[in-house]
């Protein structure tokens, strides 16, 4: 995952250093890619682009095609069938070349990338789950693209925008949307079969993304467990990563010691105090790019984790996406607002659709911090459409209404029981990160002042006290219109 940054003139020679410019625009990113950073000018004085990369083999990973027109620059993993040896980059080249624009429809994987075309014209593109940001804008007819908006900061101050998953983006010809990469997935007449195909389904996921990762982060909840059961039967030597506050652990941290104690992996556990919060409240802000203060503290506790993933590995399993596919969110569970299984459908698609603004966001941001490349296998194509073919009312099942049913019995018989029967807490609440942020920001600001300023300036309520703080601290970093690309994850609030 590195990070990609690019300043294409659209009328005539650029009047600044552009080449000098995306360096500075890269920098802002450094933490997306700290081993490689390549730049390309273009000629005539048109602009630059460059890359940050992460290698995760001895040899170098490289993410960029700029020797020669059309340039490209790719932030992705792909799982096409190709030749032994076929990087992605080569892959992807191979697929635009063969079918210009249609080609995003037949790539199967996770990927942003920008194309620099012969005439100038820049063309940007996102799948359709969105884990990998991208944004953009332009200024006195000069076009500029960044994988955070911390890179556009000095350029543009209004009118970013970041580019909605399943959307391509031409300067010259606008905003269009493709279709999706639609694989091929069994039919199923009850709900065993259906278990037993989501089980298949999910093991390949983990295989196929299995090449350079080192371990995994485990919460301790049903979601990484699982990934953690499944993946050390590729590799018996992976290690398993887990956070959690130091003076008030919340119950994640006993379930991942059982899970690691199970597995029989190496266990390494990195515990947060007070003054490791404290001291990275700006810099989430900075990370994160949102005052959403679900995000925020979700990030925290990522952050550090990924912190202590860092010192043994470059790319590491996570169980992220569960939740928004088998109805794992206690506001879908539990909102006496939500009654009925088609509400609850409704919800859960919401939940899906904004996540790459909202839990994806705070995981992206979170783990490449440090420069740890993050894989999702919930996430996979074939996963996230085989979910949409599952009824709610098997996702969360019978009177006891338990949630996540079907993944649950997918994979009961390799988990210990007290993780295969456990409820599901918001990662911040599993590891105690709430109550340390409440404790914290009251010291900073007064929690009476959150009556006298109830909106950010573009409009969009505070949700706590807390929220107010974070939104100064975003002020003090970013252009005031760049609030509007935070996204409420807790649609109630």
């Amino acid at each position: 995952m590195p990070s990609i940054a690019g300043i294409i003139s659209q009328h005539g020679k650029i009047s600044f250093n552009s080449t000098k410019q995306v360096g500075k625009m890269l920098k802002y990113m450094r933490h997306r890619g700290p081993d490689n950073s390549i730049i390309r000018t273009l000629t005539d004085d048109r602009g630059a682009l460059g890359a940050n990369e992460i290698n995760l083999t001895p040899d170098k990973t490289y993410c960029t095609s700029i020797e020669e027109l059309p340039y490209i620059l790719f932030d992705g993993e792909l799982y096409n069938d190709r030749p032994e040896g076929q990087s992605d980059i080569e892959l992807f080249k191979q697929y635009y070349e063969k079918y210009e624009k249609d080609c995003f429809s037949r790539l199967y994987g996770s990927f942003s990338c920008a194309i620099v075309e012969k005439d100038e014209e820049v063309i940007l593109a996102r799948d359709h789950v969105g884990a990998r940001p991208l944004f953009f804008g332009s200024d006195n007819g000069t076009f500029y693209f960044s994988s955070e908006m911390k890179g556009l900061k000095d350029h543009v101050q209004f009118n970013i925008q970041e580019l909605a998953p399943g959307n391509l983006y031409s300067s010259k010809k606008g905003m269009k949307e493709f279709k999706s990469y639609s694989p091929e997935l069994p039919e199923f007449n009850d709900i065993k079969e259906a278990t037993n195909i989501l089980r298949d389904l999910l093991i390949e996921a983990v295989k196929i993304r299995m090449d350079g990762v080192g371990g995994i982060s485990l919460s301790g909840g049903l979601d990484s467990s699982i990934i953690a059961a499944i993946a050390k039967e590729f590799n018996p030597n992976l290690k398993l990563f887990t956070g959690a506050v130091k003076k008030a652990p919340g119950p994640d941290l006993e379930n991942a010691k059982l899970m690691a104690k199970f597995l029989g992996l190496e266990h390494h556990i990195y515990l947060i105090s007070d003054s490791d919060v404290e001291n990275f409240i700006s810099d989430a802000v900075w990370h994160l790019e949102s005052f959403d203060e679900d995000c925020i503290s979700g990030i925290i506790s990522n952050y550090y984790v990924s912190k202590k993933v860092k010192e043994y590995t470059n790319c590491i399993f996570v169980g992220e996406g569960a939740d928004e596919l088998f109805g794992g969110y206690r506001m879908v569970l539990k909102n006496p607002k939500v009654k009925s299984d088609e509400q609850r459908e409704r919800l859960a698609k919401k939940l899906l659709e904004i996540s790459y603004n909202t839990a994806l966001r705070r995981l992206d941001r979170a783990w490449m911090a440090n420069g740890v490349q993050y894989r999702t296998p919930f996430l996979d194509k074939k996963i996230v459409d085989f979910s949409q073919k599952i009824p709610m009312s098997w996702k969360i099942y019978g009177e006891k209404q338990i949630e996540k049913y079907i993944l649950r019995e997918a994979f009961r018989d390799i988990l210990p029981e007290k993780i295969a029967n456990r409820e599901k807490l918001r990662f911040a609440m599993g590891v105690g990160m709430d109550d340390i942020m409440d404790e914290l920001i009251s010291n900073k600001i007064d929690p009476k002042e959150f009556k006298i300023r109830p909106k950010a300036a573009y409009g969009l309520p505070f949700a706590s006290f807390k929220e107010l703080y974070y939104y100064d601290e975003f002020l003090k970093q970013f252009p005031p219109s760049y609030e509007k690309q935070t996204v409420r994850w807790d649609p109630f609030k």
